[in-house]
């Protein structure tokens, strides 16, 4: 049952959600698991989507694919799939990979399935998992027909290093009229420093708690002081606080951090839902009510203005004063 694996890139780089799936669709495949890379400098990724897992690689490096703009991918993806015989397609969630495969999915007239937390085979028939209910409850979900495409929620899986070279194949790309009626004018580069929420091994959140947008120098502080980044509730950013892209919730980014610092923060369920994969959870919060501590690895009840500053020193003395 051979599977395909958009390998989204950037700046470079092919991003650790894509790989993470792929290295999940390895584990479950007897058939070939292949990638495609599309855009500039795709061939050269190509030995690296190989060392994750895949066996093939599809490159396709046009200059109309150098914009990140969904329907060019769609046109060259529907190729690919017909030309690969894949009867399941899978993304990981990020803008572009839910417009390119909603896109696909009306192509190829298949069924699409998102935010999936899980991707097993029973009687050889794909199933997915996805969270329902406000995360409550997890449900199974499948695929009336073929291709089966999926879309996975971002920080599921980790990726996994196997070794071993791909077969590398240029990607037929054949757009439509309409494909190339869309321009993109200009690309803005958010400013950030350290490694984004996605990708962060460490993150320290701040909430309503902190009193307002001056007092986010405290979460930053600690945040710089472990090599983490540093998120915010929906609530902060909606009062302008903290930009959108540092939002972590339900209407945010999903997280999955080995460690998540959550100062100030309630524990609303809508934050829940984007943090609640993190592998440790720790809680500062003056409210020993609060919500957040009922699925927190630890808690801290004290005033976080207090404490944050006393903390940031003990990392960074315990680090040598860096």
């Amino acid at each position: 049952m051979p599977t395909l694996v958009f390998l989204e890139h950037h700046e470079g780089e092919l991003q650790k959600g894509p790989l993470g799936v792929l290295a999940r669709a390895t584990s479950l495949e007897d058939g070939e698991v292949a990638g495609a890379i599309l855009g500039a400098g795709a061939a050269a990724l190509a030995e690296q989507a190989g060392s994750h897992g895949a066996a093939k690689v599809w490159v396709a490096e046009d200059p109309a694919l150098e914009a990140p703009l969904p329907q060019p991918r769609v046109d060259v993806l529907a190729k690919v799939v017909e030309a690969g015989g894949y009867d399941t397609v899978l993304f990981a969630a990020s803008v572009l990979a839910a417009d390119v495969a909603a896109g696909l999915a009306a192509r190829l007239d298949a069924g699409l399935n998102w935010d999936l937390v899980d991707l097993v085979r029973e009687d050889g028939r794909l199933v997915g998992r996805r969270p329902a209910l406000g995360d409550t409850v997890v449900v199974d979900v499948g695929w009336k027909g073929s291709p089966a495409i999926g879309i996975v929620r971002s920080g599921t899986f980790e990726p996994a290093e196997t070794g071993g070279t791909p077969e590398v194949v240029e990607a037929p790309v054949e757009l439509e009229d309409f494909s190339t009626r869309a321009a993109m004018l200009e690309q803005a580069h958010e400013e950030q420093a350290g490694p984004s929420i996605e990708d962060a091994d460490v993150i320290v959140a701040g909430g309503r708690g902190l009193g307002g947008p001056e007092n986010f120098a405290l979460v930053e502080d600690l945040a710089k002081a472990l090599g983490g980044a540093v998120a915010a509730t929906r609530a902060v950013v909606d009062a302008g606080w903290y930009p959108y892209s540092a939002q972590v919730g339900q209407t945010g980014k999903n997280v999955a951090p080995k460690l998540y610092v959550a100062c100030g923060i309630s524990g609303a369920i809508q934050h829940k839902v984007g943090m609640q994969g993190s592998n440790v959870i720790v809680a500062i919060n003056k409210d020993a009510n609060a919500p957040i501590f009922e699925f927190s690895d630890l808690g801290v009840v004290g005033d976080l203005h207090q404490l944050l500053p006393k903390l940031t020193e003990l990392v960074r003395a315990r680090k040598g004063g860096q």
